[in-house]
């Protein structure tokens, strides 16, 4: 921690901690597709009472502008039953792999491809089913890759959390926003990056996501053209309870014209291209619950109380 917090915000801190070893022990010792089951029950439950559910439905909106109130209203319940069953699901993954028959790679050959090249590439997916399966699954296929990743606000959960990565090989993680020297070096050694690059990133590039601007994460495509390196798109697809298949798809093959900033702003378009296909096909199993445009855009985005609210989860 860079600052030592107020003895109330560390006691704050310890208490939720102290909250999520409890459920993290309490979900363990339940079968997988139990704890699975119990997790998507809980935040069906719970999520429509949070200022999510509005986030959410707002989201469905912009995406998909001729979707009806009773399609988003059915739509929902199946939003927050993926996303209980992923937080869930989160402490487990040493036993959500492809070793235990819970996960199938289909595209498999790309990745003993990557592995054999020796040369590292730029691994690009989103919050899609379960999205730790991407992890899981590079360590498992024998493919080293460095994740970016954002880290929780409190930090003894985000330290419980790192260790529980580090549980089914998951090593080489650094924050977004502030890992980028450890990134570039990674790859500079031959290791291949791993990014979710669907959430907003307020100081990114604005480009169209369902057609309509967002701020983005540029790095996955700036890194690939200043390194001259292949972005390999990654889909997770959840099949039944805790099962899943993640299929590597054709590469992204990013074009350069002479001008790096247009070549950035195309490249995260055609990556954007690529989540809103996975997302039309599947909405139910994609996180709608985070501002993922400017809060300008949504209804009493302006007002302070409003934005003091978002902050909580956008």
């Amino acid at each position: 921690m860079a600052d030592k917090p107020s003895f109330g915000q560390d006691l704050s801190w310890r208490i939720e901690a102290a909250g999520y070893d409890l459920m993290r022990a309490l979900l363990r010792a339940l079968p997988v597709d139990a704890a699975s089951a119990f997790g998507g029950w809980l935040l069906r439950t719970l999520g429509p009472l949070s200022a999510n559910q509005a986030v959410a439905r707002a989201n469905l909106g912009f995406a998909f502008p001729q979707m009806s109130e009773a399609e988003k209203a059915a739509l929902l319940p199946r939003i927050w039953d993926n996303i209980g069953r992923t937080f869930a699901e989160f402490v487990l993954m040493d036993r959500i792999t492809p070793e235990s028959g819970r996960v199938e790679i289909v595209g498999r050959e790309r990745l003993d491809a990557i592995k054999a090249s020796g040369k590292p590439v730029i691994f690009v997916s989103g919050h899609f089913a379960n999205w730790e399966v991407m992890m899981v699954a590079l360590f498992s296929a024998g493919v080293a890759a460095h994740v970016a990743y954002r880290p929780t606000n409190n930090p003894y959960v985000n330290q419980r959390i790192v260790e529980g990565r580090a549980r089914y090989g998951i090593t080489l993680l650094s924050p977004k926003g502030k890992g980028g020297r450890d990134l570039m070096l990674s790859l500079r050694r031959g290791t291949s990056l791993a990014i979710l690059i669907d959430q907003k990133d307020s100081s990114g590039v604005e480009v169209p996501f369902f057609g309509k601007t967002a701020p983005t994460m540029p790095g996955a495509a700036r890194m690939a053209l200043h390194y001259g390196l292949q972005v390999q798109p990654l889909e997770i697809e959840r099949l039944k309870g805790a099962r899943f298949r993640m299929t590597v798809g054709e590469p992204i093959v990013l074009e350069k014209s002479g001008d790096l900033d247009a070549d950035i702003v195309a490249g995260t378009e055609r990556i954007n291209s690529f989540l809103e296909r996975v997302i039309t096909a599947r909405p139910q199993e994609w996180f709608w619950v985070h501002r993922r445009w400017r809060r300008s855009a949504y209804p009493g985005g302006d007002t302070k109380k409003r934005r003091k609210a978002a902050d909580l989860y956008g």
